[in-house]
């Protein structure tokens, strides 16, 4: 294939993924700001929010779960029945539950983690405060979470609320994210600069 024509499908490529994932973030964007409405009409924002924190512990923990959402297999309407009957174990209200069983039935349930996302930092933005995320290389103690949260939030000079996960594949420390900035204080990032480090030597 010719030099002109391999970089016009390498770059016709790159842009359907980046349109892909912008159509994505859009979708995951419109569900979370209904979800806002529909919880804040009804006085149910805090429940919302513990709905959306059961089901992102249930999502980091069961690879099934995140299989079955990602599969184009399965016909949205059975995919719904099985992620509503998730949310009914799980214990969570009717407006999580017909949340859930919508987006599943509209074939973005893989994209829960994106609305969880956005429907927190719209709870944050509504509470005068920034989303944060913290990712560690293990649980962190309240003591541990609550010390770095003020640290961030002294840097940025904005209230922070936070949501924590782990990721052991960081080995130690942690990364935390605040819309696009990143501060990463993790063994894998300083291994990462030491190895370039010596690579460049």
């Amino acid at each position: 294939m010719p030099r002109a024509v391999l970089g016009q499908f390498i770059w016709g490529d790159f842009k359907l993924a980046e349109s892909n994932e912008a159509i994505v973030a859009e979708a995951a964007e419109r569900y979370a700001q209904a979800a806002f409405d529909l919880a804040q009409e009804s006085n149910a924002l805090a429940q919302l929010e513990a709905d959306f924190a059961k089901l992102d512990e249930a999502w980091a923990a069961s690879a099934d779960l995140r299989d079955v959402a990602g599969s184009p297999l399965i016909d949205p309407e059975e995919k719904a029945r099985a992620f509503v009957a998730v949310a009914d174990k799980l214990g969570l209200s009717t407006l999580a539950r017909n949340l859930i069983g919508v987006v599943a039935r509209n074939r973005r349930a893989a994209e829960l983690p994106s609305i969880s996302r956005s429907f927190r930092r719209r709870l944050a933005q509504h509470r005068g405060a920034r989303q944060a995320e913290i990712i560690s290389a293990r649980p962190l103690a309240d003591a541990e979470r609550d010390e770095i949260i003020a640290t961030v939030g002294k840097s940025l000079g904005v209230k922070i609320e936070a949501q924590t996960k782990v990721d052991d594949r960081l080995i130690g420390g942690f990364i935390v994210r605040v819309g696009s900035r990143q501060f990463d204080a993790s063994l894998r990032s300083k291994l990462d600069s030491l190895k370039l480090a010596l690579k460049s030597a």
